[in-house]
This record gives C-alpha cells, structure tokens and sequence, in this order.
C-alpha cells in the first residue's frame, strides 16, 4: 500500500450545521448536501488543495454501512491540523473559526518546539490545530 490519504470523512450528528460551518463559516466550496436518495447516502463534499477531498457523513451512516455500532464523540479521537504561514495567520484562522461558530480550546501561543499553535473544535466537535510552523 503506497503511503497516500485522499480523502478524509468526518462523521456528524447534524450534516445540514456541519455543512453551514465549513461552507458558510470558512467559505469551503462544496455543491452541499447530495445523495439524499440513496440509503446512508447523504455526504456532502470538499475539494481540497493538492487533491484532497474532505466529506461530512452522518454518524448514523456510516454505522449502518460498517454495521458498527455507533460510539461516542470524542474530541481527542482525530486531530486535524490546518498549517499556515505565520502568527498572525494562526490568529487569523482562530477568529475566523470562532466567527463561524467553532468553540476555542486553547488560544494561540508559543509552542515547546518553537511553533506558534492554537486548537478549536467544530459545532461536532471535531478538534483542529492552527498551527504555524517556522521550520518547515
């Protein structure tokens, strides 16, 4: 198996708010909400740069599909970073998350190994990193 994510699948509770958070809130492209007509199908899709593709699922779904029972969310389960080029960038995204209604986890400050980083949470509660990196 070659080394390579193509697309990432976050599981909601609330697809139509999950939808209005990263369409509506950070102002992602997406046709939103589509396979309705099929059983567990409704997804709504991203195209992300460099060919990565993020899609929301009902939780419910993907229970149904996997025949998995479905669990607790958990904020510590999956962290998802998004890098930026600066401090102020890191700010910059931080506000612009809260704007859309995500809830601040920790505020952005000077990490041990020399980074600028701060986390939010999603209306689901997914956790992300804004994180600025001067290494890399």
């Amino acid at each position: 198996m070659k080394p390579r994510i193509s697309f990432i699948t976050l599981t909601v509770d609330n697809l139509e708010q999950a939808v209005a958070f990263y369409r509506d809130g950070l102002g992602w492209p997406t046709e939103g909400i589509i396979g309705e007509q099929y059983e567990n199908g409704a997804a709504a899709f991203f195209k992300l740069e460099n060919n990565l593709m993020f899609a929301l699922w009902p939780r419910q779904s993907l229970a149904n599909d996997s025949g998995l029972p479905v669990g607790k969310a958990e904020p510590t389960h999956v962290l998802l970073a998004h890098n930026v080029d600066s401090e102020a960038a890191v700010d910059a995204v931080l506000y612009e998350a809260k704007a859309a209604g995500a809830s601040w986890v920790k505020l952005a400050q000077t990490t041990s190994w020399g980074g600028y980083a701060g986390y939010f949470m999603d209306p689901e509660k997914h956790l992300w990193e804004v994180v600025y990196n001067p290494y890399i």
